[in-house]
């Protein structure tokens, strides 16, 4: 099990977000500011700093917290790749907007007016991806450690655990919100998983991000996502199977398994029918109309 392709490869909104999520925890580090960040009874129902759940959205509040919290968001680039940037910005809007609205439900129960009761954090986001990780993503791999059973997923686990825990109760609540997000998400409350920003929304990001963070150039990004590339006839014939009929469709499971490498969804399907639903020549196709 892996995230697909090294780097931010068909997942600009992961790469924004990740990088708006770094900026954020250093400027608030340099500022010596970590203290003033989380949520409080005070903060939401007292003074009213509402521009507090702004800040909390993106910034942790310490370093470990930043690199725990950094590796399980690049990690679940994964589902970006699968539903598309589009898809994933509404899960991103969608998994923060429930989980700080069940973090000021918990607040006002408890009303605790001396203690901040909620780290900063995506939390919500991050832990809302845990619900589509254990129901979607299977494991590959499994191993024994002395008499402990272990998955290649056991080590996602593991670091969500340390960041659930990081903070104990403070960091408690926002996971457990984050998980509730993520499994209204999940049930398709509102009809939420078929919503779709404009496309120029989703399309914003891959603008205002650095190219060179590990994906590659916008060309070849688009020559692997537009139409795979046509070749000529006698070389099809000698190279790969002759296209299956138009009326079969390739499987949906080696559809996602193409996008989980992070190939375009339109162009993994051209590539199965051309590769008479064969993952392996499919991915030669794609590899090959990324490397021209």
């Amino acid at each position: 099990m892996n995230g697909g392709p090294s780097g931010f490869t068909n997942a600009p909104v992961t790469r924004a977000f990740i990088i708006a999520s770094a900026l954020f925890t250093i400027f608030f580090g340099i500022q010596g500011r970590f203290n003033t960040l989380g949520l409080s009874y005070q903060d939401i129902f007292g003074k009213f700093r509402f521009w507090k759940l702004i800040w909390s959205i993106f910034s942790f509040s310490s370093t470990p917290e930043l690199m725990f919290g950094l590796y399980l968001l690049y990690y679940f680039r994964v589902f970006e790749r699968q539903i598309g940037s589009n898809k994933y910005s509404v899960f991103i809007v969608f998994s923060i907007l429930k989980s700080l609205l069940f973090e000021v439900l918990v607040i006002g129960l408890l009303k605790d007016p001396t203690t901040k009761l909620v780290t900063p954090g995506p939390y919500g986001l991050i832990f809302a991806s845990f619900v589509p990780f254990f129901f979607d993503i299977p494991v590959s791999t499994r191993f024994r450690v002395f008499s402990f059973h272990f998955s290649d997923k056991s080590f996602v686990y593991l670091a969500g655990l340390q960041l659930l825990l990081s903070s104990w109760r403070r960091s408690l609540i926002p996971g457990i919100c984050g998980i509730l997000a993520g499994s209204l998400y999940r049930s398709n409350v509102f009809y939420i998983r078929k919503a779709k920003f404009p496309e120029f929304i989703a399309s914003f990001f891959s603008r205002i991000t650095l190219p060179s963070m590990g994906s590659p150039p916008a060309a070849s990004t688009r020559n692997v996502a537009g139409n795979v590339p046509s070749y000529p006839t006698r070389q099809v014939e000698r190279n790969y199977p002759a296209p299956m009929p138009s009326s079969v469709e390739p499987s949906e499971d080696s559809i996602t398994t193409l996008v989980s490498m992070g190939f375009d969804r339109n162009s993994a399907r051209q590539a199965l029918v051309q590769a008479r639903n064969d993952v392996n020549v499919a991915t030669n196709i794609l590899l090959e109309a990324q490397s021209h």
